[in-house]
């Protein structure tokens, strides 16, 4: 069964605000959405299966002008260009994620010393 949602059932499914799911679909992150005879914009499944995924791409730093390009090879379907740019892009976001991961363990691990560094000077200082 396909579920459809309105733009404000939407925005609560997403987290997006409406104003930002109107500015998706302007800018082409979006498919154009269906509309019912009244001009309302109907939501089905795999438009919050997409925004979801747009989110992830989002949340892992990838510009909107990237996820604007990968909008547009999407719609062009699996075609062998397509699928080739996309995959390109992915790789080499993942690589990009990848890297400002191991940037954060290593910070990580240096707010670890610091704190064992000072539970020693607490340890020290209690015993004395």
């Amino acid at each position: 069964m396909n579920t459809t949602l309105t733009i404000q059932q939407a925005s609560v499914a997403t987290g997006l605000s409406v104003h930002t799911l109107r500015y998706y679909e302007r800018i082409g992150l979006l498919d154009p959405v269906t509309r019912r005879d009244n001009s309302h914009r109907l939501f089905f499944d795999e438009d919050i299966r997409w925004i979801e995924f747009l989110l992830k791409l989002k949340r892992t730093g990838l510009p909107i002008r990237d996820m604007v390009r990968y909008a547009e090879w999407r719609r062009q379907g699996n075609t062998p260009e397509s699928v080739a740019a996309r995959k390109a892009l992915l790789k080499q976001h993942t690589h990009s994620v990848e890297q400002a991961l191991a940037e954060l363990q290593g910070n990580l691990e240096v707010l670890r010393k610091k704190i064992d560094m000072y539970e020693d000077i607490e340890a020290q200082t209690m015993g004395s």
